[in-house]
């Protein structure tokens, strides 16, 4: 492989937390990093350009909905992903595992693959390892993902156990395909909430030899010290050498506990969903902009943020955009969360070179949970 480089540039003196630097065809980027989701080739009502200016530097996107619209085919046709998008940067897209999990009314299972039936039009999609990587392949972002059996919580073990081995199998059978030498393909493990799944899969998985690993089948359902205590027990037994991705786990206390575990990549639809739903992410936790309170408040959503939605307006403005059902407040919503979000992430970096993490990961909890009692 070798498409990718990957250095740490820092290490925290009391956590696992790192900072370092991913390299890929499409540009460098600095870790811990968010990717935005832009699941059909779009971050929902915002032009690269403002994704730009909220510090967002590599965005995901997901290869079974492009595959569906507009098809691979047409998108490599047009340039490829960045291309289609007018995405100056590196991007990633998930292999459609995690439509295992979410469309799992619409799904068949085989040994072979995935069969999709699309809620939308009925429109129906296999996946299997070989057309997971042609369709990654044909789409071309920076990083693709192997296809993985993504199980639901909670899940008996026998079931889980099948998941892992399923992973395994399919995996392997993704790096055969990957035929693309420009582009870093990611193993995924799998195992649920049980600890030795966790450790068969990423000990397996790192044998074979991956670009980069991730952990996914976690935020399906379960608690949040279950979730913990997976990202635990993972991401030691993952490479020093090599990007480590907590896959779809992006609210702020999640991400700021998984960095001082090691994790260097995130992604989650939290920002824009919650955005869209008149909620704002603020270091004192969430502002819900329809609250009546909110209709008399001059202030900007949070204090001291630079982002072009508090620069310019006050939470009296965006109660009234929401109230009357105006799009200007999930795109302004949208803004302020992404720039809170890749603000974050700086601050991380920033605490982790100069060796002070474990001290604001805990301010920074302290701080959120408390703000979160008293709204």
């Amino acid at each position: 492989m070798g498409v990718l480089q990957f250095e740490v540039t820092a290490t925290d003196t009391e956590t696992a937390a790192r900072t370092g630097r991913l390299t890929l065809r499409s540009g460098t980027v600095q870790t811990p990093l968010f990717m935005p989701v832009g699941s059909r080739g779009t971050v929902r009502g915002l032009t690269p350009p403002q994704l730009r200016e909220c510090g967002a530097r590599m965005l995901l996107a997901n290869a079974y909905h492009l595959a569906l619209r507009p098809g691979a085919e047409q998108v490599a046709a047009l340039g490829g992903l960045g291309a289609f998008m007018a995405w100056e940067g590196p991007t990633l897209t998930d292999s459609g595992g995690y439509q295992v999990f979410s469309l799992a009314e619409h799904r068949e299972i085989t040994e072979d693959g995935v069969s999709f039936r699309s809620p939308v039009d009925g429109t129906e999609l296999f996946l299997g390892p070989a057309e997971c990587m042609r369709i990654q392949n044909m789409l071309g972002a920076d990083v693709a993902m192997v296809l993985d059996q993504c199980p639901p919580y909670p899940c008996e073990r026998p079931d889980v156990e099948t998941a892992v081995e399923r992973t395994l199998r399919w995996s392997a059978a993704c790096r055969q395909h990957h035929a693309r030498r420009d582009q870093a393909l990611f193993g995924i493990v799998q195992g649920g909430v049980y600890e030795k799944l966790r450790e068969r899969s990423a000990r397996a998985t790192v044998k074979m030899g991956f670009d980069g690993y991730a952990i996914g089948g976690v935020s399906v359902g379960e608690s949040e010290e279950l979730r913990r205590g997976a990202v635990r027990a993972t991401a030691p037994l993952l490479p020093e050498g090599r990007p480590r991705y907590l896959m779809g786990v992006g609210f702020p206390l999640d991400v700021v506990r998984a960095i001082g575990e090691g994790m260097d990549m995130f992604d989650c639809v939290a920002p824009t969903r919650m955005g869209r739903n008149a909620t704002a992410f603020t270091p004192d936790g969430r502002v819900r902009l329809r609250n009546s309170a909110c209709g008399r408040d001059e202030g900007p959503v949070q204090h001291g943020c630079g982002c072009l939605c508090c620069r310019l307006y006050s939470r009296a403005y965006l109660n009234h955009l929401f109230r009357c059902g105006e799009m200007l407040g999930p795109i302004l919503l949208s803004i302020h969360n992404l720039a809170f979000y890749n603000s974050l992430m700086s601050r991380a970096r920033r605490a982790v070179a100069e060796g002070r993490y474990a001290g604001f990961r805990d301010r920074f909890v302290e701080r959120y949970l408390e703000g979160e009692t008293t709204t």
